[in-house]
């Protein structure tokens, strides 16, 4: 079956088409359920395209997430919008690469995300909210369309993230070699894969900030909305008086599984970074944010993963931060003591920024096919879960 991976992140800078060849497999058991064990599916990319938001598209995203207030009627436009984008996005690929789908998976994007219970009217809450309108998605390309992943697993008593894992486990686990497979888009987050692993043995959380706090403080001190190639960071020195009481924050001491999102490093964290940078030049403070994404990275592999070394020997890394290469050196480096190799998801096959997209093409797939993809030991979830709502051309 020929599937459409759709994924927009937190950074909120476009959109990502992933297309996957997925067909059953009697291969390895995977996920583990009461009534049965799932099958590993097998896979293969096929190819992937990058589509930026207009600017205006972009502003109202940025300005909707985590935010305190909000229009209910420019929320659900900015739904059904999206939804055409997607739409069209997917339409651009398939002419692109002369290939027709069959399935779509649109991850949406993330407007709140809050996976742990608080209180809220007098109960306990887990919430998330991933926009695209699915049926419109559906409408448009004429195939079906799983999307709105997240809420089965939190119904579950998950935190509805991370989702990745399912694919990073298909592609990356190895008899031979312990391996953190470790995505840095607009949140970090990191796989556990120990060398011969069964799924119940495979970790995953969100480390931190990836490219979210590079790219808030750029905008802030540079008017752009990335340090493309990490070229700002590199002119600019790392302001130490900073960066270790931000690796303070409750976040990152929290024990795993944890998730994060604009919530925990958006606006207001932002705001109080570059107060702490005080008067320094912007350079300096760019330094600072790209070199508090590969420390916190480190130090969650030194609080959490890596209990003697040896266990795991590589580092996988995927996602747009791949293209900074000042945050390459500096997470390079910062692992290096651990006794990681850097490694990229290119040399696997699939190019680090599709590596997300591709992910929910195969988790559409699982839930067309009724089966789970949740890793319960990574979201923390009860039970494994068929995740997602098909929607129907």
């Amino acid at each position: 079956m020929i599937v459409a991976g759709v994924m927009s992140g937190t950074s909120a800078d476009g959109i990502n088409v992933a297309l996957v060849q997925v067909e059953r497999s009697s291969g390895r058991a995977g996920i583990s359920t009461k009534a049965s064990a799932t099958r590993l599916p097998r896979f293969k990319f096929l190819a992937h395209a990058e589509y930026p938001y207009p600017k205006n598209v972009r502003n109202s995203v940025l300005a909707s997430m985590n935010a305190s207030q909000a229009s209910v009627a420019d929320l659900s436009r900015l739904n059904f919008l999206l939804a055409e984008l997607y739409a069209k996005a997917v339409l651009l690929a398939q002419r692109q690469f002369r290939i027709k789908v069959e399935l779509v998976g649109c991850h949406g994007q993330t407007v709140y995300h809050q996976g742990k219970p608080a209180p809220f009217l007098g109960f306990k809450v887990a919430a998330t909210w991933q926009i695209g309108e699915g049926a419109a998605l559906a409408a448009r390309l004429g195939v079906p369309v799983v999307s709105d992943f997240r809420p089965a697993d939190i119904a579950r008593g998950g935190q509805g993230a991370p989702l990745v894992p399912f694919l990073d486990y298909l592609l990356y686990r190895d008899y031979r070699v312990g391996r953190i497979v470790q995505n840095i888009g607009g949140i970090a987050n990191l796989t556990a894969i120990p060398r011969d692993a069964s799924p119940g043995q495979v970790f995953a959380f969100d480390t931190g900030p990836g490219n979210m706090v590079i790219d808030g403080v750029t905008e802030q001190r540079f008017g752009k909305p990335f340090d493309r190639d990490g070229k700002i960071a590199a002119s600019g020195t790392v302001l130490e008086t900073v960066i270790n009481p931000a690796l303070h924050a409750p976040f990152f001491r929290q024990k795993p599984p944890k998730t994060a999102g604009r919530e925990e490093f958006g606006r207001e964290f932002v705001r109080d970074f570059l107060k702490r940078c005080g008067r320094a030049n912007g350079r300096d403070a760019v330094a600072s944010a790209t070199a508090l994404t590969a420390r916190s990275i480190a130090d969650a592999l030194k609080r959490f993963v890596i209990r003697r070394r040896g266990a795991f020997s590589e580092m996988i890394v995927s996602g747009g931060g791949t293209k900074n290469s000042t945050l390459m050196a500096s997470l390079a480096m910062a692992i290096r003591p651990l006794g990681l190799q850097l490694r990229f998801s290119d040399e696997f096959g699939l190019p680090s920024q599709a590596k997300e997209a591709a992910a929910f093409a195969l988790l559409a797939y699982q839930t067309w096919n009724r089966q789970p993809s949740n890793i319960p030991s990574a979201t923390g979830a009860k039970s494994a879960a068929i995740l997602g709502k098909i929607s129907h051309a």
